[in-house]
């Protein structure tokens, strides 16, 4: 299984606002900074995963990102779920053409059973139980945070 790009940034900013203190909060900026993704891609992703209840959002010249309750105990399962936005795996309807064999096809079946399978293995993983001290300390020293916020 691959993810999409959207869903891979989706989760290092929710391991990054993870690794921040209780009440610490985060720029998108600095979110991106942490990451190496540009300021856009990591908005969009903010912005989603503030629409999902993942994230809280305060506004002004002290605001920020941090984790919101949902966001604490989120697993990685089910932010998968939520971001993968293909229906298929295989591209059994595409926009030029149908595959002749897309009805009652096993194989779309037989997928699908297995993203589930690969899902249902990572329910068990709190996204922000990933980050650790010696993972991200660096990380925070190079945008200029302090270890710890």
């Amino acid at each position: 299984m691959k993810i999409n790009a959207f869903a891979d940034v989706s989760l290092r900013a929710m391991m990054v606002l993870g690794a921040a203190p209780d009440g610490g909060l985060l720029t998108t900026q600095s979110i991106a900074d942490a990451v190496g993704t540009p300021y856009n891609h990591v908005s969009k992703a903010v912005a989603k995963l503030r629409e999902l209840g993942l994230i809280e959002i305060e506004r002004g010249r002290r605001g920020g990102s941090r984790l919101s309750g949902a966001g604490r105990t989120a697993t990685v399962g089910q932010l998968l779920r939520q971001l993968d936005t293909r229906t298929d795996l295989a591209d059994c309807v595409a926009a030029k053409a149908t595959c002749p064999l897309v009805n009652e096809c096993r194989l779309r079946a037989a997928l699908s059973r297995a993203r589930e399978a690969f899902y249902s293995e990572l329910d068990g993983i709190v996204v922000a139980s990933l980050p650790h001290a010696r993972q991200m300390n660096p990380v925070f020293q190079a945008i200029g945070l302090r270890p710890g916020l």
